[in-house]
């Protein structure tokens, strides 16, 4: 048996150690190869974004003093310098300061993504259940409901923003036309949530149909025979039996949906632009409109608080609900 090595006491790498390595890289140099051009992309639009966003956060980076360009023949060098903590903490242009704006557009951030999950896992879980069953034109109905998923999210925005016109939608067209009142789709903040939160249920309840339908038809039907021969009825089978053995499924596509809608960029800017005044923005499209003004440092800051938000969010998420078993 290996001895351990001693608290304390350098790692010493064998000769023999290195030369595994080596020989195991040079086998798989194929494999490396092959993703290569992955790891290129992901480092250029995913890790090199990353970084620099956090760098900025910590800067007074501006369109003013951004610098790196040319005009004529002069070069304009960058001015910005470390700023610290003040994007986050200066009692007048800090994101977490107390006047900031950060605080109202992050309730309508919670209230979007709490609206929109449950309406997803409530939705998504009824027509799975009905899917799952045997009925006459069941495989028509399932590319239907599919379609949602496979039309672009930002194609599915526009048409929606059209259907939803305060002026010349046509919800709106059809109501005047029963002699109705139009709804202030784009005057009320109330009414613009709705709008906003019905795109956004009409393109994730797909994805929670696939996998919930996916989940169902993994579960032994050997289980449904067990309990109905016990005297067990749908309704006993379906909190006993389905919803237990679905709880993987649907944690895996909550953690999902609460990340994707949290961040859902599009459904927002696209269908209402944050209209009226702002208060259907969420921090998303808070920080995209702070990076269109300019104001880099504060957008990178709103990034850099999502980014520890969501972090945050999804260790203790998969530590609580974790199997209690495991949890022993």
């Amino acid at each position: 048996m290996a001895q351990k090595q001693a608290i304390g006491r350098p790692v010493k790498i064998k000769p023999g150690n290195l030369k595994r390595f080596w020989s195991d890289l040079v086998h798989s140099r194929t494999a490396y190869l092959f993703l290569a051009p992955t790891v290129i992309i992901m480092a250029v639009l995913v890790v090199w974004p990353l970084l620099q966003g956090l760098l900025f956060a910590f800067t007074n980076v501006s369109s003013k003093n951004i610098g790196n360009k040319y005009i004529g023949d002069n070069y304009i060098a960058p001015t910005y310098k470390f700023s610290g903590l003040d994007n986050f903490f200066d009692p007048d242009t800090g994101v977490l300061s107390t006047g900031s704006p950060f605080w109202g557009t992050l309730r309508q951030t919670l209230v979007w993504v709490a609206a929109n999950v449950i309406l997803h896992f409530a939705l998504g879980l009824g027509l799975a259940l009905v899917l799952n069953r045997k009925f006459t034109g069941r495989s028509i109905y399932r590319v239907l409901l599919m379609i949602p998923w496979a039309v672009p999210s930002y194609i599915s925005a526009l048409g929606w923003s059209w259907i939803f016109n305060q002026n010349t939608g046509l919800i709106n067209n059809t109501l005047r036309s029963m002699g109705l009142s139009n709804i202030p789709w784009s005057t009320d903040a109330v009414w613009a949530t709705i709008a906003v939160i019905i795109v956004n249920v009409w393109l994730g309840v797909p994805f929670y149909i696939v996998t919930m339908l996916g989940g169902m038809q993994s579960i032994p039907t050997d289980l449904y025979e067990a309990s109905s021969i016990d005297g067990a009825t749908k309704w006993q089978n379906f909190w006993q039996v389905t919803l237990p053995l679905l709880q993987p499924v649907v944690l895996t596509a909550t953690l999902l949906d609460v990340i994707w809608t949290f961040q859902n960029f599009n459904v927002i800017f696209l269908t209402t632009g944050g209209a009226p005044a702002g208060q259907t923005d969420i921090l998303v499209t808070k920080s995209y409109l702070l990076f269109q003004q300019g104001r880099y440092g504060e957008s990178s800051a709103y990034s850099v608080v999502m980014l520890l938000m969501l972090l945050i969010f999804s260790i203790f998420y998969t530590r609580a609900l974790r199997n209690p078993q495991e949890a022993r």
